[in-house]
């Protein structure tokens, strides 16, 4: 039996890589993906949250950069397709101006084949398409991508993301979209978390070792707390996080010398230290 841990976020932003997907979740929320000018520099996918201005939010999940067959496993490939599903809406970036050589149109049908080799369900979520690198293009290479997509009965948003150009805009549409969508499934856990709070630990309770560069923590009143928490959802997610630092388990992490970007098993789990925080991957 393999278990797969996938992500739970409102909002999937795919695209072909180096698109400006980084950037964007980057100026719409307080997420810090890795960003620069070439391929795969996001390798994990990356959580942010987006607050407009009523005081609700949304979760915005950046999907690495997809590649042609990655539908059959290539490039980041199946890894990262499954993210996808659980998300409610897509944002379909694409680099309009072409500046890596390649057609925004041909870019836009690559990736919407391999949504629907993985799974054709996809392609029936809501999608906005958002044309990036704007800067970089002429009007006519935006306007003929734009009746392209609207043509195809996409609303489409030009941007640029470092300037946020547009992107208020784009943001606002999602969230109108958002609320006329039907809400995640939240999991609800059969271990009452309060009843875990209780529990007092002592310093025999967390055995923390190093082992091929990796942080293994192990105990029975971690196992009983990983079986309360849903982890691919964002709050608890949270919710984990603030057990383990107020019961010093950050603590005693960072005392044995985890560091960010330091890989953490927990109970045969795979995490990552981010910050100081301890998430999944």
């Amino acid at each position: 039996m393999q278990l797969e841990l996938k992500l739970l976020a409102d909002v999937g932003i795919v695209g072909f890589p180096n698109v400006g997907k980084s950037t964007f979740i980057s100026v719409v929320s307080e997420a810090k993906p890795k960003i620069a000018n070439y391929h795969f520099t996001t390798i994990t996918p990356v959580l942010g949250v987006v607050r407009v201005s009523d005081g609700d939010n949304f979760v915005i999940a950046d999907i690495p950069g997809l590649i042609e067959k990655a539908g059959e496993g290539q490039g980041l490939g199946h890894q990262f397709l499954r993210h996808v599903e659980r998300c409610r809406m897509l944002v379909h970036m694409v680099d309009v101006s072409g500046s890596e050589g390649r057609d925004p149109i041909e870019d836009f049908q690559i990736i919407n084949r391999e949504l629907k080799k993985f799974n054709a369900d996809l392609l029936n979520k809501p999608m906005l398409v958002v044309g990036n690198k704007c800067d970089l293009a002429t009007d006519d290479q935006i306007e003929s991508f734009k009746k392209y997509i609207t043509d195809l009965g996409y609303e489409f948003f030009a941007i640029t993301a470092p300037s946020r150009q547009n992107i208020d805009h784009v943001l606002d549409k999602i969230h109108e979209m958002l609320s006329k969508l039907p809400p995640m499934e939240i999991y609800e856990p059969e271990i009452d978390p309060a009843s875990l709070e209780k529990k007092k630990l002592s310093p025999a309770d967390v055995m923390i070792t190093k082992e091929n560069d990796e942080y293994v923590v192990e105990s029975e009143w971690m196992e009983d707390l990983m079986r309360s928490i849903n982890f691919s959802d964002y709050d608890s997610l949270r919710y984990f996080y603030r057990v383990l630092l107020r019961n010093g388990i950050i603590d005693k992490l960072k005392a044995a010398g985890a560091q960010e970007g330091d890989t953490v098993i927990c109970c045969g789990l795979e995490l990552e230290m981010t910050g100081g925080d301890v998430y999944g991957g």
